[in-house]
């Protein structure tokens, strides 16, 4: 991963392809980037198995270019004092070019292949180790019965050995993460040159196991000159983000101004003010009506309010004089939390929707429910502006079922974005980050501990705090991707930072207890531990719960 990139890229597999032959074209020899792969290979393996001397290794060797991979890394096996045997399903002489030359290359050395047939396994004992080189990111479509076969084997041999895939288990569609029909179940997976979308998702865990990224030389100007439209989002954009500037002062840091919390619900207002100021923001400010505030404010004094004018429980029929000038002071708006669904939050927030000059505005909850009820608000959403729909309000903003959204969150997440100009947060496991047409950040996680109600409230006033505090957002030396927008970028970081705080509370909380309050007040101290810089590494972390 290139340590100038906010967002490291997540090629989908027609973009890898794009990578490959931009390497190709530029005169990096194809035999080369084999080998490149193989040794970035060996590298994992040592570090998940760091005794290979004397170890027996099946590599499954496919027709593909990972099949090469697999020939050249049985060679650099054999000089670790491996046992290797490459088991390929195509005769030796139907493999050409630079995958041939690696066969060619690992027979003189030594190495031992057997064809392979799908109806016997060798008749030597199971193996310590398989490599899985069957098939790589670029499979779509139903396998084909001789490669389920060989799946299903190494999956047979995988209750006894450890089973590395190479680049992606085969079966596994690199743009969905999901299994046709089935999938090698791997122990270890290392993906080359960058990982792909569907490896990380949550949901393709069970096959990926633990995700390696691993560099086999492809040019920086080949993958500048061929950009991703997919990217991820996790700690090396928390890395990334610029410091803290010297002489500041509160208003250096922004004000941020939440709308919510009618009685009964106040708490999710205050969450949503707790979650800016653990953020960063200088000011934050909570407007809700009279019988509300004290319980929005919920001891905390830094949270100052604004009465609204009115029903002591209920929304203003017209937007008072001081909540315009509040909103044109602020920095950042966060409505929704806690606001409900009556007629006059309705009105409201259309009001709020009209306010001259309204700062970047974060949508949650109610907010999204009501925007739903009258799609004709959607057009006054700006380009600045932010929602964050979990599942079941991405499905009332759609007009579809909660399934519906969840059996394909991509396609939901651009339909979503074409509803407004503005950034869509669908939230969930391998939450997605998306605007318009441009491109998708994913953030890869899966956390139990952030499956708590109030948790949303947190992230609205997180990407209201990093909207209105950070100035400058990321470093100078890092740069964005084409195509992601400050708004995109702010969203992205807000939803990783609220993630790693989520799996910060995992591991002191292992089977879950804890409170959104919990993870509102992590925020800073995640955030600490990446400011300085430090190598998040290329291995994706997963929750020790899973």
């Amino acid at each position: 991963m290139s340590a100038l990139t906010v967002f490291p890229p997540l090629p989908l597999p027609g973009e890898m392809r794009a990578w490959d032959q931009g390497a190709v074209d530029l005169g990096l020899p194809e035999v080369v980037l084999m080998e490149n792969a193989a040794r970035a290979a060996l590298d994992v393996l040592r570090g998940c198995q760091p005794e290979l001397a004397g170890r027996h290794v099946w590599l499954f060797m496919g027709g593909g270019n990972n099949g090469g991979d697999a020939a050249c890394l049985a060679r650099h096996l054999l000089d670790q004092g491996c046992i290797p045997l490459v088991l390929h399903t195509k005769p030796l002489r139907a493999y050409t070019g630079a995958c041939g030359r690696h066969v060619r290359l690992s027979r003189a050395a030594g190495v031992a292949f057997r064809l392979l047939h799908p109806s016997a396994l060798p008749r030597e004992n199971p193996p310590d180790m398989v490599i899985d080189g069957l098939l790589g990111t670029g499979f779509s479509g139903t396998l084909r019965a001789d490669i389920l076969a060989h799946v299903r084997t190494i999956n047979m041999l995988a209750k006894r050995s450890f089973v590395l895939a190479l680049d992606a288990p085969s079966g596994l569609d690199g743009r969905t993460g999901r299994p046709s029909p089935e999938a090698v179940r791997a122990a270890a997976t290392v993906c080359f040159a960058a990982g792909k979308p569907g490896l990380l998702m949550p949901h393709a865990r069970p096959w990926t196991g633990r995700v390696h990224v691993r560099d086999i030389g492809i040019p920086r100007c080949v993958r500048q000159s061929a950009p991703c439209s997919w990217f991820l989002a996790d700690g090396h954009c928390l890395n990334a983000l610029a410091p803290l500037p010297e002489e500041s002062y509160k208003q250096t840091f922004g004000h941020v101004l939440v709308a919510g919390g009618v009685p009964d619900y106040e708490g999710a207002a205050h969450l949503a003010a707790r979650a800016a100021l653990r953020c960063g923001a200088g000011l934050v400010t909570a407007a809700a009506p009279a019988a509300s505030l004290g319980s929005v404010r919920n001891g905390w004094a830094e949270i100052m309010t604004l009465e609204l004018p009115g029903s002591p429980r209920c929304w203003p029929s017209h937007l008072p004089a001081s909540l315009v000038d509040m909103a044109k002071k602020s920095t950042a708006l966060v409505i929704g939390p806690g606001m409900g669904r009556s007629p006059e939050a309705a009105k409201f927030l259309e009001l709020v929707l009209d306010i001259p000059h309204r700062p970047p505005t974060v949508f949650d909850a109610d907010a999204l429910v009501l925007l739903s009820t009258s799609p004709r608000l959607l057009a006054r959403i700006t380009s600045e502006d932010v929602l964050t729909p979990h599942p079941g309000e991405a499905a009332a903003l759609l007009g579809e079922s909660t399934a519906q959204i969840q059996a394909d969150r991509p396609t939901a997440l651009r339909r979503l974005c074409g509803l407004c100009k503005g950034v869509v947060i669908l939230k969930g496991a391998g939450s997605l980050v998306g605007q318009s047409a441009s491109s998708v950040l994913l953030c890869p996680y899966d956390i139990p501990q952030l499956a708590v109600g109030g948790s949303g409230d947190v992230l609205a006033g997180c990407v209201g705090g990093i909207l209105a505090s950070r100035g400058a957002l990321f470093r100078e030396k890092y740069f964005l991707p084409p195509g992601i927008s400050r708004a995109q970028a702010a969203a992205g970081a807000a939803v990783a930072l609220h993630a790693l705080a989520g799996l910060w509370l995992a591991s002191r909380y292992p089977v879950r207890g804890n409170t959104p309050s919990a993870l509102a007040d992590a925020l800073p101290l995640v955030m600490g531990q990446y400011a300085a810089e430090q190598d998040c590494g290329d291995e994706f972390p997963w929750p020790s719960s899973h």
